[in-house]
């Protein structure tokens, strides 16, 4: 049956990655005390017991829930906005996602960009952004300054501070100058903010600070993540926030696809969003992890670049990429090749802070014994 269907969407996508790191991942796992996985920031913390008590109080949830959201997350995505970043956004300016990266992909679907459009990407990128943008097929230009765009008017431009995979913190200069140049050219600006609470050397900024948008957030959109900040990420629970109009929009197009929140997710979102302390509680969890790893990479010859935010280090001794991922395979460790986020990351790494502090121990032991 399957023989009558075309190659479909899968065509126009690469392989998947990390799928490319079976063969480390084979010699890491032979260690003899096992493989520790710093590849991927998938969180390994307990969700707070309180996040889990408001997800469970809200069990009962027979209906459907609305697009939009409910009212009380609404509101509690703007107060965390204020509280926390100094942002000011509406209720009806504030949309929930299921995960944020399900939104990264489907971004440039849910505007209508086509095979005529352009979308701007870091120059080092989650690879989402690529993918979101080749499903519709339009052109893709990664970079970091609008300067080598030319005479190009991009219909969507993608910023990420505190970056992944890098750690960089983009400044607010060079945010606001972005923001303007792309409202002189009808652009859409979307941030992905979501290390943003995650500031160790940096504190980052929003786009929609009154610094960077100018007190308006015409023209601009940031998305968040509870996954990492609240240990969410299999609660699939996010937002997106800014320009009404493109909100509204949004909104609209997602009730067609039937891109709905659950209930008892969204319950559980205002719960975290409403506390402060379990934020700081894991920060401080993954502050004595990346001081562990960064020691141990640092006696071993590696070169911290960047990261002075999020949950990764960028590192490199000025060898292909490949060569760092086989050193720690030899040692039991897998890690993931900076080439996955694009060409300029082909002589770096990124190590995640996201696994258990046993386990970050245990890397930084390996490390060290050479």
């Amino acid at each position: 049956m399957t023989s009558d269907f075309g190659p479909g969407l899968a065509a126009r996508l690469p392989d998947f990655p990390w799928d490319t790191l079976d063969t480390f991942k084979r010699r890491a796992a032979a260690h003899p005390d096992g493989v520790l996985d710093l590849s991927i920031g998938t969180p390994v913390d307990p969700v707070p017991e309180f996040v889990q008590q408001a997800l469970s109080a809200a069990a009962n949830a027979p209906g459907y829930p609305t697009t939009v959201g409910l009212p009380e997350l609404r509101r509690a995505a703007v107060r965390w906005m204020q509280r926390t970043l100094g942002a000011h956004v509406g209720e009806q300016a504030v949309l929930p996602l299921i995960g944020s990266k399900e939104f990264v992909a489907w971004l440039p679907t849910l505007l209508g960009l086509t095979s005529r459009s352009t979308v701007v990407i870091p120059e080092l990128a989650y690879p989402t952004y690529d993918i979101g943008a080749r499903v519709v097929g339009a052109e893709v230009v990664a970079t970091d300054s609008t300067l080598s765009l030319g005479p190009r008017r991009p219909q969507l431009l993608w910023l990420n501070s505190p970056s992944n995979p890098s750690g960089r913190v983009l400044p607010v200069e060079h945010l606001k100058k972005v923001v303007d140049w792309a409202r002189e050219r009808d652009c859409l600006v979307v941030s992905d903010e979501c290390y943003i609470e995650l500031g160790w050397e940096q504190d980052p900024v929003s786009v929609l600070h009154p610094d960077v948008c100018g007190g308006t957030n015409q023209g601009v959109l940031a998305v968040h993540s509870l996954s990492k900040r609240s240990n969410l990420a299999g609660y699939r629970a996010a937002f997106v926030c800014g320009d009404s109009s493109v909100i509204e929009l949004l909104t609209r197009t997602r009730k067609h696809l039937g891109m709905l929140v659950p209930s008892p997710v969204q319950a559980a979102m205002v719960a975290a969003l409403d506390d402060d302390e379990h934020v700081e509680v894991q920060r401080e969890r993954y502050r004595r992890r990346r001081r562990l790893l960064r020691d141990a990479l640092m006696a071993s010859g590696f070169r911290i670049d960047d990261s002075q935010a999020g949950l990764y280090l960028w590192a490199t001794r000025d060898e292909d990429a490949w060569a760092s991922v086989e050193w720690f395979a030899e040692r039991g460790i897998l890690v993931a090749p900076g080439g996955f986020y694009g060409v300029a990351g082909n002589r770096h790494i990124r190590l995640a802070l996201t696994a258990s502090d046993t386990a970050i121990e245990q890397a930084a032991q390996r490390m060290m014994a050479g």
